[in-house]
């Protein structure tokens, strides 16, 4: 999923040193929605994991 997040960066300042400003911060944008979407995703899976590794003796 960060590597999706690379892309958009990278699509992003390709963008803005071509002078594309509309397009650069759309992928801005969409480079940030899913870099927080993955760092909740990491959260929920890393609480999960905690949960389910506990076993009850």
């Amino acid at each position: 999923m960060f590597g999706w997040v690379v892309t958009f960066l990278i699509v992003a300042l390709i963008a803005g040193v071509l002078g594309f400003g509309g397009i650069a911060g759309a992928s801005i944008e969409i480079a940030k929605a899913i870099f927080f979407i993955a760092i909740i995703l990491f959260l929920i899976s890393a609480v999960v994991g905690l949960v389910r590794g506990r076993t009850r003796a």
